[in-house]
């Protein structure tokens, strides 16, 4: 299956809101929540996806020429690319009913596993979101990580129960879900954490642990502070906060910051290898990526996983052949502009 295949396909089941584009940027889902939107002007979302575009690369050829090596290790783990599903949920309100959060999930984890990379899962209110994505991780041989939302402190070490039983490598939360309508006025209450919360959340985790939605360099440091093994940088798709930043824009003083303390990935509007490249040249690790592999289950399951997977792994593999970096240790700030 071609990702032209895959979109074509997506296109006739992605319900009102999504309409499949040929490159996500943001622009015919604008402020559409519920959907793909961004909060407000809906404009975050095309910051993020435009502020890459603005970034060149500096191509050298005059270097050796050999095999490329594209593997990521992270936590032990090592990933045939640096490249992760992003965690989305509520599929049914904001891409159609062609699938649930549970059945995203088990293609998603699964697929993801196949290709070599590895899925973030999401949460929600529903205890059957965590619980299904959590057997599939635990089928895939801990090959996911669980996103929990901010709850509270007997809620969260419920989850974390369960994904300790999973196996996964690691576990994350996005602290930025803080934002999102479903998650406030909750009993008990959920959302922001201090520090110390978040010190004894990470100690309840028994694994590496993940922070995401880290705009500043502030927030980097007390994410440290907290235990963090890794962040991600992320504004969550614009869908939190009108009129922030794009990823792009914070990056490099992020893992400028911290970068030699914990991993550091960062997601927000990255749609092709090349943007790869960039995001690692500025000092990501890694990077997630959210709605196109939501394209790429609805228009082709695993195969369309598969497809898209491979699509930026090409890109990127010529990109750095181009920039005469042969692994990604070898991407550098210099070989961008």
């Amino acid at each position: 299956m071609t990702y032209e295949e895959v979109l074509s396909n997506a296109k006739t089941c992605m319900g009102e809101f999504c309409k499949a584009c040929p490159v996500c940027n943001g622009k015919a889902c604008s402020n559409k929540v519920p959907g793909p939107g961004s909060k407000g002007s809906g404009t975050v979302a095309i910051r993020n996806y435009d502020k890459w575009q603005e970034l060149c690369i500096n191509m050298d050829t005059i270097c050796e020429n050999k095999p490329l090596d594209l593997t990521s290790e992270i936590f032990g783990r090592t990933f045939k690319y640096p490249i992760f599903a992003a965690p989305i949920g509520a599929m049914k309100l904001h891409y159609g009913d062609k699938y649930d959060d549970l059945e995203y999930n088990d293609i998603l984890v699964s697929s993801c596993a196949d290709a070599g990379i590895a899925a973030f899962t999401g949460d929600g209110t529903n205890p059957a979101v965590m619980e299904g994505a959590a057997r599939a991780i635990k089928q895939k041989d801990g090959n996911g990580i669980p996103t929990v939302k901010p709850w509270d402190i007997n809620t969260l070490k419920e989850k974390l129960a369960m994904i300790k039983d999973a196996g996964s490598f690691a576990v994350a939360m996005d602290i930025d879900a803080a934002g999102l309508p479903f998650l406030k006025n909750l009993t008990p209450p959920a959302g922001s954490k201090t520090v110390e919360e978040l010190r004894e959340i990470v100690k309840e985790a028994e694994v590496p642990f993940i922070i995401k939605g880290i705009m500043t360099v502030k927030g980097a440091l007390k994410a440290k502070e907290a235990g963090a093994a890794a962040i991600v940088v992320s504004n969550h798709g614009g869908r939190v906060l009108d009129q922030c930043p794009a990823t792009a824009e914070v990056l490099a003083e992020i893992a400028d910051a911290v970068g030699n303390d914990m991993k550091i990935l960062v997601d927000g509007g990255i749609r092709s290898g090349v943007d790869i490249f960039k995001a690692l040249a500025l000092g990501a690790d890694a990077v997630l990526i959210g709605r196109p592999f939501v394209t790429a289950v609805y228009g082709g399951g695993a195969e369309g996983v598969a497809a898209y997977t491979a699509k930026l792994a090409a890109e990127l593999e010529d990109t750095m052949a181009m920039c005469g970096a042969h692994s990604l240790s070898e991407i550098s700030r210099d070989m961008v502009r």
